[in-house]
């Protein structure tokens, strides 16, 4: 009887290490909520503390992102995270809700956007222009042209083969890239029977603006740039702006939040806080100034009411967003 007792408390014994262990194991450690070393996350959008902003290549590329950036951080400890792609993507992105808002430039798009639902608050900010920049000789002979003329001009010379006539696209539904396909349109083509695949004249990088201009200066080819990524990137360039005049080469960049409604996810309230902030006289002074001092002229003009509300702009560029219900 001893012998069987003394077997039973030892068979509790085990059976009580057992699952003591097994506790052990599948208890979180202190700290658990930390990440191991080595695994990648990726935050998603809604973080109070973080906001996710989709934008051109073009801001990124003239440096201005990196400046509010770093203005806006500082004043309010949020961390912004921008991720720089062509305005078509970004729009993409804010109908998936991966982003908290966009920072974009093509009027088309973002309106299509809101009247889909997924877009809400847009605010212009700011404006430059396009130009049709190509090498010093022009060996189309489009200087002092219309920029709808040019395009004819290019149009047939490319498609005659005259040598040194070359068009370097972005190709990557960006807003220059829409820009582009506007002033094929206006000049009489259908862009995807008469351009797209029509020729060696005519090339497509599918690449944001920084790498189209390396691309299109490597070609001693035409493009069409904004202004002020092409400021930044002059200094490595021989390419010359060739025509930078004209209505249709208006730039206009504004941001829209993403709609909480379609995303309930998204940091609404930072989005809020952040384009009101853009809208502060004091950001659209810096906006203003920023490249002034760099490149002998800003980058950028700023909008202010009631300018902006009127053609060729028409948008709001002063009325506060309102706070998030």
């Amino acid at each position: 009887m001893k012998t069987n007792t003394t077997l039973l408390a030892a068979g509790i014994i085990a059976i009580l290490f057992i699952l003591a262990l097994v506790a052990g194991c599948t208890a979180p450690a202190p700290g658990g909520n930390e990440t191991p070393a080595g695994t990648a996350t990726t935050a998603p959008a809604g973080g109070g503390g973080l906001l996710r902003i989709a934008t051109t290549t073009s801001l990124e590329n003239t440096g201005l992102l990196a400046e509010l950036e770093r203005v806006y951080e500082g004043e309010t400890g949020m961390d912004l995270q921008f991720i720089a792609q062509g305005t078509g993507q970004s729009i993409d992105s804010g109908r998936r809700g991966d982003v908290d808002l966009v920072l974009v430039h093509a009027p088309d798009l973002e309106q299509q956007f809101i009247d889909d639902g997924f877009g809400i608050n847009p605010r212009c900010i700011a404006y430059n222009y396009f130009i049709i920049v190509g090498p010093e000789s022009d060996p189309a002979g489009i200087a002092n042209m219309t920029p709808v003329e040019a395009f004819r001009t290019i149009y047939a010379a490319g498609t005659n083969n005259t040598p040194g006539v070359m068009f370097v696209s972005r190709g990557d539904n960006s807003g220059t890239h829409n820009q582009e396909k506007v002033l094929w349109e206006q000049a009489g083509y259908n862009y995807e029977t008469e351009i797209v695949d029509s020729g060696a004249w005519y090339v497509e990088a599918g690449r944001g603006m920084g790498d189209t201009l390396i691309l299109a200066n490597e070609q001693q080819g035409y493009t069409l740039s904004d202004e002020g990524t092409y400021l930044s990137f002059a200094d490595r360039l021989t390419l010359v702006p060739v025509i930078a005049e004209g209505a249709e080469l208006l730039n206009r960049y504004s941001a829209i939040a993403v709609n909480p409604a379609e995303h309930p996810g998204v940091n609404a309230q930072g989005a809020a806080n952040f384009i009101n902030w853009l809208t502060t006289n004091e950001t659209k002074q810096m906006i203003g100034e920023f490249g002034a001092a760099e490149f002998g002229k800003p980058l950028f003009t700023p909008l202010y009411a009631p300018e902006c509300t009127e053609p060729p702009f028409n948008c709001t560029c002063a009325e506060p967003v309102p706070t998030p219900t």
